[in-house]
């Protein structure tokens, strides 16, 4: 049976069918589920797409955590199960909490939108579980407040606890430690600012997301 995965649509979220197409393509099963509803309809993993969350109004991500879906991916992830934060997610997982630090406007303040050289920082998270520590994945970015921030003593704490997922190979927003991505300490929940979901297709010029979203297949199947 194909995992199942939920993909949670906020108004103004503008990257949830990139998500299906790259989650479908690999073997899995997507279902968009809306911000308004109270259950994830039996999922086996969950994305947050991107996007602008209610027009990112007050700052990104702060008025989607207070969404009733929010509550059931929540409760989804205190169970264990897959949560992956793409760009605007990751941002609405720092708003509610479900993962540390902020995302702030990025040095210069320039948008930005291009490829960038991700490295694995470790490979023990639902999203990089197929990959190698080491590997090099060129994955797009698309964001004007991707610049990861967090205070010293969680810093050490993802240092520390190897919960820093992916590091850019040249940062582009000047995000703390080059960070791109990072995960909970049930290792259950990642957020990352780059889109793998738009790099599975030799026609969008990488296929390098597809051992992050069969990362994310793959720990989502251990639950079927």
């Amino acid at each position: 049976m194909a995992a199942k995965v939920a993909v949670v649509r906020f108004p103004g979220t503008n990257c949830e069918f990139d998500v299906v197409e790259a989650v479908t393509s690999l073997g899995g099963q997507a279902e968009i589920v809306f911000h308004d509803q109270t259950s994830l309809g039996g999922a086996d993993a969950v994305v947050v797409a991107g996007g602008f969350a209610h027009g990112d109004y007050l700052r990104p991500g702060a008025i989607a955590r207070f969404s009733p879906v929010m509550a059931a991916v929540t409760e989804f992830a205190a169970e264990g199960g897959p949560v992956v934060g793409i760009c605007n997610g990751f941002q609405v997982l720092t708003e509610a909490h479900l993962l540390p630090g902020a995302l702030q406007k990025n040095a210069g303040l320039k948008f930005r939108c291009q490829m960038a050289d991700l490295v694995v920082a470790s490979s023990d998270s639902v999203l990089t579980s197929e990959a190698q520590v080491g590997d090099v994945l060129r994955i797009p970015i698309n964001h004007f407040e991707g610049n990861y921030t967090c205070s010293p003593e969680t810093l050490a704490e993802l240092r520390g606890d190897d919960r820093i997922v992916v590091r850019y190979a040249d940062n582009p927003n000047g995000s703390v430690d080059d960070i791109a991505g990072i995960c909970n300490e049930g290792r259950n929940v990642v957020g990352l600012m780059p889109h793998p979901e738009r790099a599975c297709n030799e026609l969008l010029g990488s296929v390098d997301g597809q051992v992050m979203i069969g990362s994310l297949l793959a720990s989502a199947g251990a639950r079927v």
